[in-house]
């Protein structure tokens, strides 16, 4: 016979789900023996991130076109000079 009752329906043990096992139990404040910070050092690259940066990454056809990167300045910049900058002004993306 069925129980009924007025409780939310409830699972059956045959249809009730279990958690895969675990590995293996590990505290969280445990380091896995393949991690070596020994030799690290803190904030090695806190001036470049505070710094920012910009990457722009050319087309190779483009890329062919100048030498290296003060070329492609001299020629944004000559760009920059013939194109009157927008009423709303430019804005600044930071990394």
């Amino acid at each position: 016979m069925k129980k009924t009752s007025k409780s939310p329906r409830r699972r059956t043990p045959a249809t009730k789900r279990t958690a895969p096992p675990r590995a293996t139990a590990r505290p969280a404040d445990e380091m896995r023996p393949e991690y070596d910070f020994s030799r690290g050092v803190r904030n090695k690259y806190a001036a470049r991130y505070r710094h920012g940066s910009n990457i722009v990454v050319l087309d190779p056809d483009v890329a062919d076109a100048f030498r290296d990167s003060a070329a492609v300045n001299h020629a944004l910049r000559t760009l920059l000079e013939l194109v009157p900058p927008s009423p709303k002004g430019r804005k600044r993306r930071t990394a």
